[in-house]
């Protein structure tokens, strides 16, 4: 019986980048890149082992915790860059080939195929991987590389020959249909796998007989620069499957006040009081959570007594006048026992980023600023103050918010 061979994905993750400071740790829908990266290499059923090879601390515990969210952590290895393969004109190729040392001699066993997977494309799939994976371990090919169909017409500025300008891929004096013209493939950047013998021997990603494994051409986006992690994070609530949490995946639930269980409005009288509209469904959907025996939270920057009155009056625990709101939601975690990862948390403006990095679920409401709502996980379909909040309870209770789940507390992880 033949052996299965070991597949090792490598995905390099290095700290510096001028284009996109701190690229690697750029959430799309409320996951860092390195996050989606180590998610997907984990759920393939192709790959044996994962390595991050990074020379940043951050980049490291966001890839050790993806690992520890999936009950996979035993699969991931993080290794040490050294400085000297981890500048601006390193090769990706020395990553790999230093994290398949470090592999081979921590787990004191030999790799057969080694995969350089990019965290710079977000929308890589499971099938990505097992594609390549797959056509080096067990089809025959020495590499592999993803690609996607391509129709557009190339050309090149000539005037660096003294030439005019020509068309690459086509003759620019026949302008042929689509459908006439040789069928061009675009590499996506996305996924590669290298037969590790030959890969040693080349010290390239390319050799021998090269299989290329077919991507969806929608999905094909690299985040080099901020624009493209703009485009990346609006594709994200098209292209993510399944975007809404589910009471398996959260321990907790915090909420900001103003924006997110209000329409951000504020009415004044001459005595120069507030009042705010609040909206009867969400005391619905957070009573219904609170019986679910979910931890419940109200975090507020605002000082004003009308959040701390409609806390008391939804019987769940308040802070308020908070400056630093990430810092707060750090400590209540912590002295709950419960892991930010496992929390999921509203919010409506930019005050909410800081928790947002730190949260595992950050939702926004649909109300919420442009910036909010890309850098969230999940958005919903209702705007702050008109039961947004009923709205989330109905995604972890279910519509009616009297599933058998909601009728027995959640026990503690």
């Amino acid at each position: 019986m033949t052996p299965t061979p070991t597949v090792l994905a490598v995905i390099p993750a290095r700290g510096g980048s001028k284009g996109v400071p701190a690229k690697n740790l750029a959430q799309v829908g409320g996951v860092p890149l390195i996050a989606r990266a180590v998610r997907a290499c984990l759920a393939s059923r192709e790959v044996t082992d994962v390595v991050v090879t990074t020379d940043d601390a951050a980049i490291a515990e966001a890839a050790r915790a993806a690992g520890d969210t999936l009950g996979a952590g035993e699969r991931l290895h993080i290794v040490q860059r050294p400085a000297a393969i981890a500048g601006d004109k390193s090769s990706s190729e020395d990553a790999v080939l230093h994290a398949l040392d470090a592999y081979e001699a921590m787990r004191e066993r030999t790799a057969d195929v080694v995969l350089l997977v990019q965290c710079t494309s977000p929308f890589v799939l499971r099938e990505d991987i097992d594609g390549v994976a797959a056509a080096v371990a067990r089809d025959g090919a020495d590499t592999a590389v993803t690609v996607a169909p391509f129709h557009g017409f190339l050309w090149r500025d000539g005037s660096a020959i003294e030439e005019d300008n020509y068309g690459v891929n086509h003759d620019k004096s026949v302008r042929q249909m689509r459908q006439d013209r040789p069928e061009d493939l675009l590499e996506t950047g996305t996924a590669y796998a290298m037969d590790v013998a030959g890969f040693r021997t080349h010290r390239h990603r390319f050799f021998g007989h090269t299989a290329l494994v077919r991507t969806d051409a929608a999905r094909v986006l690299e985040v080099d620069d901020p624009h493209d992690l703009a485009r990346a994070r609006a594709l994200a609530p098209l292209l993510d499957p399944s975007p809404l949490p589910t009471l398996d995946d959260i321990d907790a639930v915090v909420l900001d006040f103003d924006g997110t269980q209000t329409d951000d409005r504020v009415l004044i009288d001459a005595d120069g009081r507030e009042i705010v509209a609040v909206h009867r469904g969400d005391g619905l959907g957070i009573a219904a959570l609170r019986k679910a025996g979910l931890p419940l939270l109200i975090l507020s920057s605002e000082q004003n007594p009308v959040v701390a009155a409609r806390a008391h009056k939804l019987r769940i625990p308040v802070l308020h006048g908070i400056d630093r709101k990430d810092l707060a939601l750090k400590q209540w975690c912590d002295e709950q026992s419960i892991a930010p990862e496992r929390v999921l948390y509203v919010g409506n403006d930019v005050n909410d980023l800081p928790c947002f990095a730190l949260a595992g679920w950050p939702v926004a409401v649909a109300s919420a600023h442009d910036s909010v709502r890309a850098a969230a996980r999940a958005v919903t379909t209702t705007p702050g103050g008109f039961g947004a909040i009923r709205e989330i309870a109905a995604w972890l209770l279910g519509p009616t918010l009297t599933t058998p789940t909601a009728q027995s507390p959640k026990q503690p992880q």
